[in-house]
């Protein structure tokens, strides 16, 4: 099986069921299937792109983000999705990076992008697709041919990319609908980039594995109960804040979102309070954490709704369909029962490697298929894991490790904390001191003292923070995951 294969069963098997749902457009799968086609010939035809191509988009979620995927993948070539809120510079080093040959893109995004290379201006996708009147012949496309490359955030530096092909792919795929009870009434609501490897293989690519339909909309909005409401969705992916930003709309309680089968929280990490919270107010049962690498197609961890209580807050205890996970320590050993390491994973759905950079792809893929994480995790007596943090955030103060992760989650606890991101700074004695930046409801007139007595009597005194910073936003980049070295 590949990706147009799937695309056309689905095409044969619901002709008139719905497909993808904009705010411009409502497409069939017969219709999603032809409009496909009908642009992939386009693209053949006009800008010669063929097998192994690299063909970047770079647009908004949208009725023409989707068609562009599935045209595109329908010749063979490689779709390199960027994050539609990437600067001029950051989008010149992507295409530079992968060789594109061709930019598909809208508006503002398509200006930005013919100053750096060929750009398919793809204004008014319906009028300019049905005006195309070509279909390209699908040839076979073997499973293991490469597909999608992926550029990673950037947190630290710049971004690599991520290869991957069509059977890694489709096991993500197949593993996300049978974990989350995806079945072909289903109805999934997109608001994260589908540039992310989550919103994209997870829920776009699992969706479409079982004919379910797509309600997409550009961005996220914590208005999204009005689309649960008039849509009746039953599954939507966000990252943590996504979830606490909508959980703090006043009128959430008198909001119809009964549709709702599968609340789907991942991309970051968030603490059993905050669980509690969104859990409350979104008044349901059904919240499933999920917990993985771009690199691993995202596969990793799944904690299921029935998990929650007792242990919300861990990113569950077993691998997600098709995946394994394990914990190592410093020395490479496997961690057994209780205890701290480093969290590896192998699946099926794992990259093939970083794009030209196979230094790095050998740094953290092993032989043995094995993949480090980079994060670190406790292992508690029920076998639920527990991240504590990056390891190249890991703070070693005195010769002693302490965890940023950890002392996020108590402040956390703190009512006039909104987030906090901790980490280390320098110090000339200790090696490392703690450092941590807040964002409060209220300012306060002593931060040090006030967190300070908080924390006392809920972590060691080599734990808690020497250092603390007001802010009124942490800096995020575009997948929305904080960038620590902004802060210090």
């Amino acid at each position: 099986m590949n990706i147009p294969k799937l695309l056309a069963v689905n095409a044969r098997k619901f002709p008139a069921g719905e497909a993808l749902i904009t705010a411009d457009c409502r497409l069939s799968w017969a219709e999603l299937h032809d409009q496909s086609l009908r642009l992939a010939a386009h693209l053949h035809e006009q800008y010669q792109i063929g097998s192994g191509d690299r063909v970047a988009l770079y647009m908004p979620n949208s009725y023409g983000w989707v068609l562009s995927y599935f045209a595109v993948i329908n010749l063979g070539a490689i779709v390199v999705p960027v994050n539609a809120r990437l600067t001029t510079a950051e989008l010149e080093y992507i295409l530079g990076d992968c060789d594109a040959r061709l930019v598909i893109a809208q508006g503002d995004h398509a200006d930005r992008a013919s100053t750096l290379a060929p750009c398919l201006r793809l204004d008014q996708p319906g009028a300019q697709v049905l005006d195309m009147q070509s279909r390209w012949n699908v040839a076979e496309i073997p499973s293991d041919q490469p597909c999608t490359l992926l550029y990673t955030s950037g947190t630290t530096g710049k971004p690599k990319g991520v290869l991957f092909h069509h059977h890694a792919l489709l096991t993500v795929a197949t593993a996300s609908a049978v974990e989350m009870d995806m079945r072909p009434h289903s109805r999934l609501l997109h608001m994260m980039p589908l540039t992310h490897s989550a919103p994209l293989n997870v829920f776009l690519l699992g969706g479409t594995y079982v004919g379910a339909a797509h309600v997409v909309l550009p961005e996220f909005h914590p208005k999204l109960l009005d689309t649960v409401e008039q849509e009746r969705t039953t599954h939507f992916f966000g990252a943590p804040i996504a979830f606490l930003m909508t959980a703090q709309q006043p009128d959430i309680t008198a909001r119809d979102i009964s549709s709702m089968q599968a609340w789907v929280y991942g991309g970051g990490p968030l603490s059993s309070e905050q669980v509690g919270l969104i859990a409350e107010r979104m008044r349901t049962d059904r919240l499933y954490c999920v917990y993985g690498l771009t690199e691993a197609g995202p596969s990793g961890t799944i904690m299921m709704p029935d998990e929650h209580p007792g242990k919300a807050g861990s990113i569950g205890r077993r691998g997600a369909l098709h995946t394994e996970l394990r914990l190592i320590d410093e020395h490479g050993k496997e961690v057994e029962g209780e205890g701290t390491g480093q969290i590896q994973i192998r699946t099926e759905g794992m990259m093939l490697g970083y794009w030209n950079k196979p230094e790095a792809t050998a740094e953290c893929l092993h032989s043995d298929g094995w993949l480090d994480s980079g994060d670190l995790a406790r292992r508690d007596a029920d076998g639920y894991y527990w991240v504590l943090g990056r390891a190249k955030e890991l703070i070693i103060s005195g010769g002693v490790n302490v965890y940023p992760r950890e002392i996020e989650v108590a402040l956390e606890g703190h009512p006039n904390i909104v987030e906090v991101a901790v980490f280390g700074v320098p110090h000339p004695q200790w090696g490392e001191t703690v450092k941590a930046v807040v964002v409060l409801r209220e300012s306060v007139a002593d931060l040090h003292a006030q967190l300070s007595a908080f924390l006392e009597p809920l972590l060691a005194d080599y734990k808690r923070p020497r250092l603390y910073a007001e802010t009124t936003v942490l800096p995020r980049n575009a997948n929305g995951k904080v960038m620590k070295h902004q802060l210090s």
